[in-house]
């Protein structure tokens, strides 16, 4: 394979690259109040995007029956919501013996609480293509849910969800009531646009992490919280993908996917508010907030660079599951 062709068909990953040093040179463009205007344009216009493009991609089969998977709901909102705090809660006991500041420890545990976010788990599912209508599900639901019992403002959380998931989801539905016939025909590369939009979040996720001052630790702490959340993440999505791939679990290769994005990852969205109301008045509020910080972008390139080995591993998995029973998606 040429090296042009290469490129092409890693085009996700050399974008992945190019994004983040594009971020590293210029971080004012794309941060909270620069030019680009991410908490409009990514918070609500991507968003919308990622959720009206699901809509009008997902047969409504799909998106029924996933939301009648009782199985798949219970085993990640109870895993990201019970196993993983009480999980990091036991290592935090390990790590209290350490050197690292106890306020990032503290962030750390606070970090395991946060539920799944809204966009990156559903769009890393799609790209490759899993069962994107469960992580749709899972990933507001579990927003709804711990945004509901928190003390961020529930009606600023329900609106939020409302008009960037719930209403273009359903506009996507409607649409691809006039559109089916040209879209079975087409195909249009709904994969390729989620991903497209994926990479602009990741660039304005480095445009914030560069331009932040909190990330300013001494460079032993700072690898130390890198080290632990990559490990944290790698064990974690090794560990779901164990349980939901054993032959008594229920879930195919497509719900393995879903499960193991959101199931580990957390909101960097509901996570900010949280921390600025649960801890405020902190003067060590910085220092907590360092870890939920290094997370987001962190799971967002540690499940990009993934996405090719997970794609092929499912589709081996759905070859060897047609052979044995044809007719078995």
């Amino acid at each position: 394979m040429g090296l042009l062709a290469r490129l092409r068909k890693e085009w996700f990953i050399v974008g992945i690259v190019l994004v983040i040093l594009s971020a590293k040179l210029q971080p004012s463009f794309g941060v909270k109040g620069g030019p680009l205007r991410p908490e409009v344009t990514i918070a609500y216009i991507a968003v919308s995007i990622i959720f009206f493009n699901s809509g009008l991609s997902l047969k409504t089969e799909e998106l029924t029956s996933a939301l009648l998977h009782v199985r798949l709901h219970l085993f990640v909102q109870s895993f990201t919501l019970i196993f993983f705090p009480l999980a990091v809660w036991l290592l935090l006991q390990l790590l209290q013996l350490s050197s690292i500041d106890q306020w990032l420890l503290r962030g750390l545990q606070t970090v395991s609480c946060m539920p799944p976010p809204v966009s990156s788990a559903v769009i890393l599912t799609k790209a490759v293509g899993g069962n994107e209508a469960a992580a749709i599900f899972n990933s507001a639901f579990g927003s709804f849910l711990l945004g509901s019992s928190s003390s961020v403002p529930f009606s600023s959380i329900f609106s939020q969800l409302f008009m960037t998931v719930v209403v273009p989801l359903i506009l996507g539905q409607v649409c691809r009531g006039f559109l089916r016939d040209f879209l079975e025909r087409r195909k249009p590369p709904f994969g390729a646009i989620s991903s497209a939009v994926l990479l602009m979040i990741i660039y304005t996720t480095f445009c914030d992490t560069f331009s932040n001052p909190n990330i300013e630790l001494d460079a032993v702490s700072l690898l130390l919280v890198v080290f632990i959340i990559f490990s944290i993440q790698i064990s974690f999505m090794l560990l779901t993908f164990s349980m939901s791939t054993r032959s008594r679990s229920g879930f195919s290769p497509a719900d393995t996917v879903a499960i193991m994005f959101c199931s580990t990852h957390k909101s960097l969205t509901l996570g900010i508010p949280m921390l600025k109301i649960v801890f405020e008045g902190y003067e060590h509020l910085s220092l907590i907030s360092v870890p939920l910080l290094i997370y987001h972008p962190a799971q967002i390139l540690l499940g990009s660079v993934l996405v090719p080995t997970i794609r092929n591993w499912m589709t081996s998995q759905q070859k060897v599951r047609r052979s044995l029973q044809p007719g078995v998606p």
